[in-house]
């Protein structure tokens, strides 16, 4: 079954899923939308409230122009229609971590209008089919703040360091059919966004975070009515939201109740989603145009300053390391996904072309290995031991020249790598004091390899008659004999010489 053959099965028959998305993602900047305040993660709370953050009278807000470059950068990466004129309103609605009373956002006017983001349907395999998720709108609005309920058992308290800070709002178009295309979705949209750097996409810290649109329907049908659920921070509770909302949906309607639309809340304890509130309408907003700032009128000059700006994007990226370097589909794909991924792998190819010589084409499939296999293995298998300050692209490559050139062997080269992981050591001591090198001196193997073959005559006949398989028993043996320190390269062509 492929993501868009899932389906929901009720006692009436099966039931489609549609899903929308509404991605706020905190747009990377040193300071709040409207105000001077920082944005740094994890301070004391009230610790980054200006006068304007806590809606003191007579401020007024500031417009902040990084804020205003980076969700058009990122409408940009999406291939989105970039909107010239925009303007802010005023989303009126009271809550105790909002002191203006108000949300200054765009709803009439966005900054940036439709696009898309190419997906790929199995995330296992990068030659899988792809589809398109249409991108409504990106929006820039503000925050609010956050109350907390845990620091006394019958007040909470409000910390406004978040009231102000610069948000988008991504707002798909309800194109996806599964919880694995939502997640898809979610994923290739956060790579996005750390390509461009306009967002870190921390979803545990809440920089970026979904309402969950989800309605249900026969096949065919039109659009049933959806529900909205609010604040989702991980990829998996999205897909969970999709899932558990899509079932409960159809088990209202399959018992003669109806769907209503309103707002929702995700307990991930129980895996439920609870009502939190009916959902409002854009005039129970009262939306008007906020009379303190001025429309946004953007000129060709910001924008091609803005489009120059842009870094190469994963398709693109990932189609050059295919093309170019030779990487096969699915090492180009994992390479990436994420922004430090292919940033140590790109630094890791330089420095290892330059030690061995090579154009980085010729050594891309080698490194891309090692960085993808080897060398998470031995980490992952090492834990906490593993020290990541010792793991440096020269400490690496120095481990691939010496297994290039002959030196070392593969199991070695782990075993090298471990050791450098632990210590610090440099990797060429480490082969030499620990005895983790492989000799490719002929005579000395040549040796060992006559030895073995005057002492099992019969296994040299056999094989002679056409018993292959004896090869491997004479490879081993000949390893043994050299303490596990031959080249198997070399040792193969000798033999293969003697025996043939």
């Amino acid at each position: 079954m492929t993501q868009t053959d899932y389906r929901i099965h009720g006692e009436t028959g099966q039931w489609e899923v549609v899903i929308g998305l509404e991605v706020h993602a905190q747009i990377t900047s040193a300071s709040k939308l409207f105000s001077g305040a920082a944005t740094e993660f994890g301070s004391e709370p009230n610790t980054q409230v200006s006068l304007v953050d806590a809606a003191m009278p007579g401020m007024l807000p500031v417009l902040n122009g990084e804020c205003v470059k980076q969700a058009v950068r990122t409408g940009m990466a999406m291939g989105a229609r970039i909107n010239k004129y925009s303007r802010f309103d005023r989303k009126n609605y009271f809550y105790a971590d909002l002191p203006q009373g108000y949300q200054i956002s765009q709803l009439y006017h966005p900054i940036v209008g439709e696009g898309e983001v190419v997906v790929t349907l199995d995330e296992k395999d990068p030659d899988s089919a792809q589809k398109t998720i249409g991108v409504e709108r990106i929006h820039i609005e503000q925050d609010a703040g956050k109350l907390l309920h845990d620091r006394h058992p019958t007040m909470s308290y409000v910390d406004l360091n978040r009231c102000g800070v610069a948000l988008m709002e991504i707002v798909s178009k309800p194109d996806m059919r599964s919880p694995q295309e939502a997640g898809a979705y979610v994923r290739k949209l956060r790579s996005l966004l750390r390509y461009v750097g306009s967002c870190d996409g921390n979803m545990e810290q809440g920089s970026m975070r979904a309402d969950v649109n989800v309605s249900v329907r026969k096949p065919g049908d039109e659009f049933g009515t959806r529900t909205e659920t609010k604040n989702v921070n991980s990829i998996r509770f999205i897909q969970q939201v999709v899932e558990v909302e899509a079932r409960r949906q159809v088990d209202l309607i399959e018992d003669g109740g109806s769907v209503v639309q309103e707002t929702r809340l995700f307990d991930a304890a129980r895996g439920k989603t609870r009502s939190m509130r009916s959902k409002e309408d854009a005039h129970d907003y009262r939306y008007f145009p906020d009379p303190d700032l001025l429309p946004l009128e953007l000129d060709d000059a910001f924008l091609k300053d803005c489009e120059a700006s842009l870094p190469e994007l994963p398709d693109a990226k990932r189609a050059r390391y295919e093309s170019e370097l030779g990487l096969s589909a699915y090492n180009a794909a994992v390479l990436t996904a994420e922004v430090e991924t292919y940033r140590g792998f790109e630094e890791l190819l330089s420095v290892t072309a330059l030690r061995l010589g090579k154009s980085e084409k010729d050594i891309a499939t080698t490194v891309s290995n090692w960085a993808l296999s080897t060398a998470p293995g031995v980490r992952n298998g090492m834990g906490e031991e593993a020290d990541p300050a010792f793991d440096t692209p020269e400490a690496n490559a120095a481990i691939i020249q010496m297994q290039a050139a002959g030196d070392i062997s593969g199991g070695q080269a782990k075993e090298i790598y471990e050791i450098l992981l632990r210590t610090g050591r440099e990797p060429a001591e480490i082969a030499e004091t620990e005895g983790l090198k492989q000799t490719s001196d002929s005579g000395a193997i040549e040796a060992e390899i006559d030895a073995i073959l005057a002492a099992n005559p019969d296994e040299v006949e056999q094989y002679r008659g056409g018993k292959d398989r004896l090869f491997g028993f004479f490879v081993g043996q000949t390893m043994k004999a050299m303490k596990g320190q031959a080249n198997p390269q070399v040792v193969n062509e000798l033999l293969k010489s003697k025996l043939g």
